[in-house]
């Protein structure tokens, strides 16, 4: 081997270690700079709650600058592609949850990204049941009056949700399936427009997650009608389950967690899950998403992989029977 080229591979293999080193030196050095965190919802709902909940934790034990970012569209579908096509260094995340990272894939035709490919699980959130409400002034107040208006006027009942592939979209048409009725379904792009709507007497019934409605539950702006658990909500003890209006089975949970973009360091998701799962450790973190109606999850990333990997096929057959499809 010639000198030239005894030189050009030790250069190169300099240049590979001061690569790596300088990698290493950014990854113990995370984060140095402000991280983004995607809600791919309007602001006000449940999932900009619980992330905005997490993020204030977060900064607050760890002195990190988390700016929470509302990226709404097409289901939640803009904010997670935005996520999915981020450097994947760490200061792009996005809080996920169940209709965009399970239930799209096999709603929309054309997804501009692959949740199992595309995204690296860091850390699960919550969860929580669906919630049936209705305006405090409009004759419906129970499950078993809508059932009744509905079987008596097909298509005449009105119901609104925040977006078409959510998981309260299809938590009604799993309730058309398992009743027989038909619902009028009235898709929002938020829940701000959707509850001005339900309150006004526009729309008749509003099924969206028990975080964005309980506050005006409590104040008897809505009146709760039933979730979508098998069990009932320790928040709202008093509202029956689908499953005990007859409904044997029925269950309908949505689920959060935050993912960054595949191929964001290992060290650098493990360090994000450890500072996620203290901040829901800590109790007024707790009894803010417990008192909220939410469950909380926390866990490892590879906790996280797994749920997504089993909550995608089952989805799609929930999909798939329920005949949806959007482009």
């Amino acid at each position: 081997m010639s000198f030239s080229a005894r030189l050009c591979r030790l250069a190169l293999g300099t240049a590979v270690l001061a690569a790596a080193s300088t990698g290493a030196i950014a990854q113990s050095n995370y984060p140095a700079k402000p991280i983004r965190l995607f809600v791919p919802f309007p602001p006000g709902g449940g999932t900009d709650m619980i992330a905005r909940a997490v993020a204030q934790k977060i900064t607050e034990k760890n002195g990190w600058n988390i700016v929470v970012d509302n990226r709404p569209g097409a289901g939640g579908n803009l904010g997670v592609d935005a996520a999915a096509k981020a450097a994947p260094d760490g200061y792009t995340l996005v809080m996920g949850q169940t209709s965009n990272l399970a239930i799209n894939p096999s709603l929309y035709k054309k997804l501009p990204y692959d949740p199992l490919k595309n995204l690296t699980p860091v850390a699960l959130v919550s969860s929580s049941p669906i919630l049936m409400v209705s305006g405090a002034g409009t004759p419906l107040h129970s499950i078993a009056e809508v059932l009744k208006a509905a079987k008596a006027k097909p298509d005449t009942v009105t119901v609104g949700y925040a977006g078409n592939g959510t998981v309260a979209h299809l938590a009604v048409t799993q309730v058309e399936q398992a009743t027989g009725v038909k619902l009028r379904h009235v898709p929002y792009k938020g829940i701000a427009q959707a509850i001005t709507d339900l309150s006004g007497g526009q729309i008749d019934l509003f099924v969206g997650s028990i975080p964005s409605l309980i506050g005006q539950v409590r104040n008897d702006k809505l009146q709760p009608l039933m979730v979508t658990s098998k069990q009932r909500s320790g928040e709202l003890p008093a509202t029956p389950t689908m499953a005990e209006s007859g409904s044997k089975g029925f269950e309908a949970i949505t689920w959060f967690g935050i993912l960054a973009p595949a191929g964001t360091p290992d060290a650098v998701v493990q360090k994000l899950n450890k500072a996620i799962n203290a901040a829901l450790a800590e109790p007024d973190v707790v009894e803010k998403l417990r008192s909220e109606g939410g469950d909380i999850l926390g866990g490892s990333s590879e906790d996280f992989g797994k749920l997504m990997r089993a909550e995608v096929p089952r989805w799609a057959k929930i999909v798939k029977d329920s005949g949806a499809s959007l482009n």
